[in-house]
């Protein structure tokens, strides 16, 4: 063999093995993205089933109960158009409370329940997570719910 075919050969090899790596790497990323849903896409099944996923809007005042087990929780998570009941096994955030905005990471249910792993609340009084900010306005736009201007929802892309 010549010295010109061993580096074309050597330079394939390299090319095929970058290539191979990167899909190896874009694969991993793939499977560990969680898409943001509200609820009324949720309910419009635009979310995947069977796939983790992020669920966001408001907690629902009145709609937060303990199971007996002490741990489990289920509380209603709406974008003020559809509203999502929302099961979570574990000790919540500190600031998470009702009428206030939340994102949690889970998988739907065949019972039609989200079954959060992680539950994120805000972290101080004037923050928003900017995904519940544009459901809430998008609710709003479609006539859905109460009044929610730009202005009024700190962390809301304008």
């Amino acid at each position: 063999m010549k010295a010109r075919q061993k580096r074309m050969i050597f330079v394939g090899l390299a090319v095929l093995g970058v290539g191979a790596a990167s899909a190896l790497a874009l694969s991993a990323l793939n499977s560990n993205i969680a898409y943001f849903f509200s609820p009324s896409q949720v309910l419009a099944n635009e979310a995947p089933p069977g796939h983790v996923f992020r669920l966001g809007g408001l907690v629902t005042p009145g709609t937060m109960t303990r199971e007996e087990d002490g741990l489990t929780v289920k509380f209603d998570v709406t974008d003020n158009a559809e509203t999502v009941t929302v099961a979570y096994t574990g000790i919540l955030p500190d600031l998470f409370s009702e009428g206030q905005g939340v994102v949690t990471k889970g998988r739907l249910g065949n019972d039609g329940i989200f079954y959060a792993e992680e539950v994120l609340a805000k972290h101080d009084e004037e923050y928003m997570p900017p995904e519940v900010a544009d459901t809430l306005q998008t609710a709003h736009a479609s006539g859905v719910g109460e009044s929610v201007s730009a202005s009024s929802i700190p962390g809301a892309s304008n």
